[in-house]
């Protein structure tokens, strides 16, 4: 489940991608100073060249923190990241009691679940390919809990390899052809609402290989529903011009239970369906005990080395 969701993530989205871009001299594998291994890696994986490391002394301090914050930085990175392992691994131990939880919950656990998930597979990816080619993960999360709206959301806190991916690829082209239609105020709407309709896609083959199922659709009704709502919000902040608006302590929750009541209604029935929550489980217990093993390997190793000597 954990390495074919990535690998088809990976391959059969982003990496066609990036190659559609490269036939028009467009996105990152067409830069011309790449070596073949980092264009290879970029190609293959949600990864950049790295900015270079001593910019002009005028840059310095404008733009680049100070080595103190940018070690600040990343010990905030690692606790983070420990945080969430710790708290994917008591998702886990929770799911062992899920007869005696009402299903909403678990549905909700799901959501951490995933998230936390991707995050923690994707900074491993980023510490390999830093460590090998020298090269940086795109970010990925935001803190999309706190997003205070769906244009916020998907635009600017979820999935944002994907949103920088479909921006060059389906966003800019159906904006530049709008726009000669029906004008550039209104040119976003439809704009939008083919990149939803193209990540809905996206996403059934990523499901079709995940299960291989023949789909049912749920998926694209998702992704076509919030690309509706997206578009309505967009209309009403160019009709209101800024007017009215929410107060972020009612906005974000809302934003939340949107985002998760959608979720429940059309995209997490179609994960049960080929019982990916049972595969995952089952991929986590064959991990705990390859763990376990090597751990204890060890030990017995260092007992029997200190009983020779």
């Amino acid at each position: 489940m954990h390495l074919g969701g990535m690998s088809c993530f990976f391959v059969a989205w982003l990496s066609n991608f990036k190659i559609l871009l490269l036939a028009f001299d467009k996105g990152p594998l067409s830069d011309p100073t790449l070596s073949l291994r980092q264009f290879l890696a970029i190609g293959c994986f949600p990864i950049k060249k790295t900015e270079p490391k001593n910019p002009p002394p005028e840059s310095k301090t404008k733009q680049n923190p100070s080595p103190q914050i940018t070690k600040k930085l990343d010990h905030k990175s690692v606790w983070n990241y420990a945080l969430k392992g710790l708290l994917v691994a008591a998702f886990v131990q929770i799911y062992d009691y899920s007869e005696r939880i009402h299903p909403k919950v678990i549905l909700v656990i799901y959501c951490f679940h995933i998230y936390f998930m991707l995050e923690l597979m994707l900074a491993a990816v980023a510490a390999l390919a830093r460590a090998t080619l020298g090269l940086e993960l795109e970010p990925q999360f935001n803190e999309p809990f706190l997003s205070t709206s769906l244009q916020d959301f998907w635009g600017k806190r979820w999935n944002l390899m994907v949103s920088r991916t479909l921006r060059p690829t389906v966003y800019d082209p159906t904006l530049s052809v709008s726009t000669r239609i029906v004008g550039r105020k209104w040119a976003p709407l439809p704009a939008v609402f083919a990149t939803f309709v193209v990540s809905a896609l996206m996403h059934e083959l990523i499901f079709y290989y995940l299960g291989r199922k023949r789909p049912t659709w749920e998926i694209t009704w998702f992704f076509v529903l919030h690309g509706v709502c997206l578009v309505v919000e967009i209309v009403m902040k160019k009709v209101l011009k800024g007017r009215w608006q929410l107060p972020p302590v009612i906005s974000t929750p809302l934003t939340v239970v949107i985002v998760m009541g959608t979720g429940f209604w059309l995209f997490f029935p179609q994960l049960l369906r080929f019982k990916a929550d049972a595969r995952a489980f089952e991929e986590y217990a064959i991990l705990g005990a390859f763990v376990k093993d090597v751990i204890g390997g060890a030990v017995k190793s260092r007992h029997f080395n200190g009983t020779a000597v």
